[in-house]
């Protein structure tokens, strides 16, 4: 289900990402729950969730890496 705030997204994304990549992750989970919404978009047998997510997490990797300390920084 599309996220409408920050505060609405996975403990995992909040408390490990900065503010603008949880903004990046939100945008783009959005966008690929309402492109993937029909089963024969999706590889595999993935749920559509699944596919969001990993969407999302390709989205931050563009633009953010972890550092020497597991934390997200920007590249």
């Amino acid at each position: 289900m599309p996220y409408d705030k920050l505060s609405d997204l996975p403990a995992s994304v909040r408390n490990n990402l900065p503010k603008n990549a949880q903004e990046i992750y939100m945008k783009a989970f959005n966008n690929a729950w309402n492109q993937y919404d029909d089963p024969e978009k999706r590889r595999g047998d993935k749920s559509q969730e699944e596919v969001a997510h990993s969407v999302a997490w390709s989205a931050v990797k563009e633009k953010y890496q972890k550092n020497e300390d597991g934390e997200w920084v920007k590249k």
